[in-house]
Formats: C-alpha cells, structure tokens, sequence
C-alpha cells in the first residue's frame, strides 16, 4: 500500500507546482518569450501586428474595454503613461487589446471610444479572443512589458490603486524605468485590477 501511494502522492505535488505559470498568470511567466498577434484590425482601420514594433526596445500590451467602469477610469492614466513615455521617436510602444463581445466592446464602439478619448495608441480587436487566452489576462485593464527580446518582464496591474488619488506604487512606470536602464522591475507580477474578461465559453468536446 505505502508503494502505491507514495508515486500517487508525488504526481500530485508536480501537477500543483506546474498548475500555475506565473505567480498569478496561468499562462505566462515572467521571461517567457511573448505571444505575437498578427493582423488584428485598429479602430483606425488598419491591421497591426506584433512585429510593427520592431524598432522598439519595449512594448507594453494592455488588455482593456469600453464596457469595464474600471477600465475607462484608467483611460487617462494610459493616455497620460503614452503621451509621456511612448511617443513617436520615443523607445517605448503601448498598444491596447480588446477581445470583449458585447456590443459595447465591438470594433464599431471601440472607434467612437477612441475618437472621443483621443487615444494616442493603437486600440486593436480580437474577436477570436485567442491573444488574451495567449497572454493568460483575466482582467481589463492588465499590463504586460515585453523588452526588445519581446520577453515579459513585467504583467499585472498598472499601479497599486484604481483611484489615482490612492496611488502609492506606479508598478507599470517603475517596469519601464528599470528596462529602459537595462535592469530587471524589482516588482515583475502583481494582481491586476479591474473587471474580469468576458471569455466565450468553448464548447467541450464529446
């Protein structure tokens, strides 16, 4: 009996360590290499993919929506974060990704939104939603920093608080500084903030 229990009892113990990737990211760990998407339509009509931002040393990717209260309350802080970090001659790209399938999240909405905000980066729709299952994101917003190797270094929330004025630690600001100086983020994951993804639900096979 103790011979039968003790092999049941380490495969239990690999299939608990290996059940999450990251800390709190069931898909991705910090330095894996970063899922590329290709051709995803912009609400300004073009198809964008990953390797537009070749000349880039870090893209940071956020997984955001129209229809999240919590998301467009952060619209100003990612407006602000790209106008001052990311601009055309600047190193750094922030492209946003919306896979949402309600009305107010598709292509159609997300142009009125992004005329009205004025977004200075591109805002990109998966309908597939495959891109956000790639990435493992759970909530809108959540923010991922590829560095020039397109590796993660940094995913979780943008900072501490999703009221600004309750902000203590900016976690997507200090991610850029550190890999802009050629260092690794002291702080590389945390929990995001915001409303969950509405994923499909996929069929299971019979």
């Amino acid at each position: 009996m103790i011979r039968a229990i003790a092999p049941l009892t380490g495969i239990l113990l690999l299939l608990a360590s290996t059940a999450w990737a990251g800390k709190y990211n069931e898909a991705l760990e910090i330095g894996d290499q970063a899922p590329a998407w290709k051709d995803l339509p912009g609400v300004d009509g073009k198809k964008h993919s990953l390797s537009d931002f070749k000349d880039k040393e870090i893209v940071v990717v956020v997984f955001t929506c129209n229809s999240c209260p919590i998301a467009t309350d952060y619209e100003d802080r990612i407006i602000e974060f790209t106008n001052r970090h990311a601009g055309a001659d600047s190193k750094v790209a922030v492209v946003a990704i919306n896979v949402n399938k309600v009305p107010a999240d598709l292509l159609p909405k997300m142009k009125e939104r992004a005329m009205e905000k004025k977004f200075p980066f591109p805002y990109l729709y998966d309908e597939t939603q495959k891109i956000a299952r790639d990435y493992g994101a759970i909530f809108t917003p959540e923010f991922y920093v590829l560095d020039k190797q397109r590796q993660v270094v940094y995913m979780g929330g943008m900072d501490d608080s999703s009221n600004p004025k309750n902000v203590k630690k900016k976690y997507l600001e200090s991610a850029v500084a550190a890999v802009l100086e050629g260092k690794r983020p002291e702080t590389a994951e945390t929990v995001a903030i915001g409303c969950r993804v509405r994923y499909a639900r996929t069929r299971r096979k019979k």
